[in-house]
């Protein structure tokens, strides 16, 4: 019997750890959408991630509603089904406290939070039919600040609640599970502006790579990991154990 190829839709995959995930996921068999607010980005991640395996570039703003519907709906009817979404869609508004617009603080929220729990929503139905899995992608930010960075904190700690909120209204038939990574370098040409000191300071002895996180969503995504559900992984070298003084 041939078994059925496993259909993955990650948001935010044009790019950094969306790109690393998308290209792990085809790398082990997986059929993958991308839904990328960047139409450019969207078919340069397809093109580039073309040896892997063929990548459906989707556009769509995951703080409009109506485009993350279609989303999910055209994925899962490519795939014919879903078994895995990854909720990886980012950005960060870093400003002073007095400076920072309500306009501003709801677009980071619409994007980091809210678009989860939508697109959540909208999967649930497919990923059930297969005992499905959702992986959200905060941040060690949810642990730990940086002055000026309020939203982009707030809507990750707000993932990591969502998570164990979405493992125990979604299952058993689906597990939710995040993976928060720390410094993880994802720019072109990924550590050549890197010093050992940037690495040195992590007790693993180096900064992340996007390959690290993709390494724990494929695994969150499989059989392997059929008793875990409602957990947050800290990806990040060990910084969050780190005591720091000046």
């Amino acid at each position: 019997m041939v078994q059925k190829q496993k259909g993955a839709l990650v948001t935010g995959g044009g790019r950094g750890i969306g790109r690393g995930i998308a290209r792990r996921l085809l790398e082990e068999g997986w059929r993958v959408a991308i839904a990328e607010v960047d139409p450019k980005l969207a078919w340069e991640a397809a093109e580039a991630l073309a040896p892997h395996g063929e990548l459906l570039p989707l556009v769509a703003d995951v703080a409009r509603e109506k485009d993350l519907e279609g989303a999910v709906e055209t994925a899962a009817s490519a795939f014919g089904g879903l078994d895995l979404l990854v909720n990886n869609a980012g950005i960060m508004v870093r400003k002073p406290l007095a400076d920072l617009s309500l306009a501003e603080w709801n677009h980071v929220l619409a994007v980091n939070l809210t678009a989860a729990m939508l697109a959540s929503r909208g999967a649930a139905p497919h990923l059930k039919k297969g005992r499905g899995a959702i992986v959200n992608i905060a941040s060690t930010r949810a642990l730990m600040s940086e002055p000026h960075t309020e939203a982009y904190a707030a809507s990750k700690g707000g993932l990591v609640a969502l998570t164990h909120a979405l493992a125990l209204s979604l299952g058993p038939e689906i597990r939710v599970n995040c993976v928060s990574p720390g410094w993880i370098e994802t720019s072109s040409g990924a550590g050549a502006s890197l010093t050992e000191a940037d690495h040195a300071q992590h007790p693993a002895g180096r900064v992340g790579r996007p390959e690290d996180v993709a390494a724990l969503v494929l695994y969150l995504a499989s059989e392997q990991s059929g008793f875990v559900t409602g957990q947050n992984f800290v990806v990040d070298g060990g910084m969050t154990r780190k005591m720091i003084y000046d």
